[in-house]
């Protein structure tokens, strides 16, 4: 591959919603579950089960995303693309 498709193949636009929490990966075994997420802040931060985030608190990790507690509600956020 060129480093024009590479680069086009690598990045997707507004993937990442700037004003919400986003999952950028998830890592380590079935039992040890950590993803990074990019906060509303921008910021990007290593969470595991029971971590709060600045929108909730993490309750579930797995392959495709996080699961995230809000207000009383539980919603899934996926890694974009997946």
């Amino acid at each position: 591959m060129s480093n024009a498709n590479v680069k086009s193949a690598a990045t997707q636009k507004g993937a990442l919603k700037k004003n919400s929490v986003s999952v950028l990966g998830v890592f380590g075994s079935k039992t040890d579950m950590r993803a990074l997420v990019r906060l509303s802040s921008g910021r990007v931060k290593e969470v595991k089960p029971g971590s709060r985030v600045s929108s909730g608190t993490v309750i579930a990790i797995d392959n495709e995303g996080v699961m995230l507690r809000q207000s009383g509600q539980t919603k899934r956020i996926v890694i974009p693309g997946s």
